[in-house]
């Protein structure tokens, strides 16, 4: 499933620059060298995406060892992967498509962030993390969705201090913000024995639980400033390594797939929604579950032998 992820990082890196380069290219920002389509990326999530900033804190979710990062140049950063992650494959500056595309650089975790280098964004990201406050408690430290909100607030701040609100109001509205999360509020939340989630509502009133608190923190950063947003819906968690472990056939769990369903056709109607009701804002989706079942089902076509 490692390799699989890459695949999946690949097509969500192609759609993603091809809506940049319609979307944004029509003010384009040029740096040191490098034609930026964007002026920077704000970066909001979970494991997913987060590049280190659960290293210091008191959490059991962290990747700044080995073998995470085994790949990187550099060794285990706090990635979860063995490699680079899914924003990492948009943005990085190398000879290849992504950089031409875009020209950014790797964007910053928040917890190493300061100075110039907030220009091009920051990764808010968080291992553990979901859009309810309370997920993830299990692994103790993360940063929750909300608590990335204001971190984005406080770099705000600080790059206003620098440029001026005018300059950056207009340069805010042509960056783009992408938001993974949901993942954790099902594995660390909903599915958890030692929550009372699941006894308190079915799996289509938590999906409605979860995208009205949703809405109002996307509604939020519309509010900060964001205008064009990038966000990604939760995968096949149901073929995740846990579930196949349970399985005696090593089989994906059809019952926790069947379950995200509801969350993610929400997500869709929330995007159509605000869409329609925040002006200028613009919106994209990445059916990350959509391109697993494609991956699982078809491995071939992704250079792969297996899909186990």
């Amino acid at each position: 499933m490692a390799k699989l992820s890459l695949f999946v990082c690949l097509c969500s890196s192609l759609w993603l620059l091809w809506w940049a380069n319609v979307v944004v290219s029509d003010d384009p920002v040029v740096g040191a060298g490098t034609r930026e389509l964007v002026p920077a990326m704000f970066i909001f999530g979970d494991s997913l995406i987060d590049n280190g900033n659960n290293n210091d804190l008191p959490s059991l979710a962290k990747a700044n060892y080995f073998p995470y990062g085994i790949d990187f140049n550099g060794g285990p950063t706090g990635r979860f992967s063995n490699g680079y992650t899914m924003v990492d494959a948009i943005v990085m500056v190398s000879n290849n498509v992504a950089a031409e595309l875009l020209g950014l650089p790797l964007i910053p975790p928040y917890s190493e962030a300061s100075g110039e280098n907030v220009l091009h964004g920051v990764n808010y990201a968080s291992a553990a993390a979901g859009i309810l406050d309370i997920t993830g408690r299990n692994f103790v430290g993360r940063i929750p969705f909300n608590q990335q909100i204001r971190n984005f607030e406080s770099t705000l701040d600080q790059i206003t201090g620098n440029l001026g609100a005018d300059d950056v109001a207009q340069a805010i509205a042509r960056c783009l913000f992408f938001i993974g999360l949901g993942s954790n509020d099902y594995l660390n939340n909903y599915l958890m024995p030692n929550y009372a989630t699941r006894n308190q509502y079915n799996g289509v009133q938590f999906a409605n639980l979860l995208i009205q608190e949703y809405t109002r923190q996307v509604t939020t950063l519309y509010n900060l400033g964001a205008r064009k947003f990038i966000i990604s819906g939760v995968g096949l968690m149901g073929c995740i390594p846990n579930f196949l472990a349970r399985s005696p056939n090593s089989e994906c769990s059809e019952d926790v797939n069947q379950l995200l369903l509801p969350f993610n056709a929400n997500i869709k109607s929330m995007m159509n929604s605000l869409s329609t009701t925040l002006p200028n804002s613009k919106f994209i989706y990445i059916d990350i579950y959509r391109m697993f079942q494609d991956i699982l089902a078809n491995p071939g076509a992704y250079g792969e032998k297996t899909s186990n």
